[in-house]
């Protein structure tokens, strides 16, 4: 009886130092990740002032000057139909300067790449995906239609990439709100009464147009919150793509979407792992994401031993580490 006692306590130990063990690597690896992500901000600021470096790739440099200049053009042509390549420059170098802003266009430059990257390994179209036909055939009409509209802003979002644009009706609400503040406080739109009434038209004609449930993220997020208990299936990447996969990994682990997309990014490894424990997934299921986003890595072994709950804790920590609101690292 003392022995079986003895064999069972010697067995509790040893599972509590293995989750102990695992906990340790996961917290630490996250630490560091946490770390990379609040402190690019000045890097990528530099990098687009036009110096050279290394964490940062000229192509993810590009679009982000692509999307900055895009944006500025746009908030310009509010105004007015006339403006020159210097007003826009300048501009631009004024929405870099903007953490809130810079993180955003980041994100989604990492996400296009990412979705890149998959499409090339796996022939998956980031459009068109298994899962997303599933549910534009949905039995329920709302379902179907909101996979359509989802599928059709998805669309437009690869080709915005390819292009270096992003719109300001695609920006989240409190970032639009708070760009076009900023934009109606600008020195040259308050130095008379005439751009004064010129910038206000113009901001008023962006906010009448802006419908947040209508942007790429707001459709995926109304998607994945309509499939219910089947949004699980959307962390198989191959069958339901990556914007579906970032979009729900988000929603099931209580992450904002842009931090779940930077997850996904090499250098942050121990997030997407516990993101995808926290959603209930087991070792050999996060093992096949691996394999596609970082087929060079592996999970510490025993990681079904690591209770989903747990996972979202220590997720939860981290996420406080991180501040979501600059720009992230994780660079290609």
């Amino acid at each position: 009886m003392h022995a079986e006692r003895r064999a069972t306590g010697g067995k509790a130990t040893m599972e509590r130092s293995a989750h102990s063990a695992i906990e340790t690597i996961l917290r630490d690896e996250l630490a560091r990740g946490d770390t990379a992500l609040s402190g690019v901000a000045p890097v990528l600021a530099h990098m687009l002032s036009g110096s050279g470096g290394s964490l940062v790739s000229e192509a993810i440099v590009a679009k982000l000057r692509g999307m900055l200049s895009h944006m500025a053009s746009q908030l310009l042509s509010s105004k007015s139909p006339d403006f020159g390549a210097d007003e826009v420059d300048r501009l631009s170098a004024a929405l870099a300067s903007d953490s809130a802003i810079l993180s955003h266009c980041y994100a989604a430059a990492m996400e296009g790449h990412l979705a890149e990257r998959l499409e090339r390994k796996t022939a998956l179209d980031q459009v068109l995906t298994p899962l997303m036909q599933e549910l534009i055939s949905s039995e329920s009409s709302d379902v179907a239609e909101l996979a359509m509209a989802a599928m059709a802003a998805q669309s437009r979002f690869v080709q915005y990439q390819k292009r270096m644009h992003l719109p300001l009706a695609e920006l989240p609400a409190e970032l639009f709100q708070s760009l076009l503040h900023k934009w109606a406080q600008a020195p040259e739109n308050t130095a008379n009464e005439a751009e004064i009434a010129a910038t206000r038209a113009g901001t008023d004609q962006l906010k009448a147009a802006y419908d947040e449930g209508a942007t790429r993220v707001g459709l995926l997020s109304r998607l994945v919150s309509a499939m219910r208990g089947g949004a699980r299936a959307s962390l198989e990447l191959e069958h339901a793509g990556f914007a579906l996969f970032a979009t729900a990994l988000g929603a099931l682990t209580r992450q904002a979407r842009e931090l779940a997309v930077l997850s996904c990014h090499e250098r942050q490894s121990a997030r997407l792992a516990l993101g995808l424990r926290a959603a209930g997934m087991i070792e050999r299921e996060i093992e096949r994401q691996f394999a596609l986003l970082h087929p060079d890595q592996q999970l510490p072994g025993g990681f079904d031993d690591l209770l989903p709950d747990r996972a979202q804790s220590l997720l939860g920590h981290g996420a406080m580490r991180a501040d979501t609101s600059a720009v992230m690292s994780g660079t290609t």
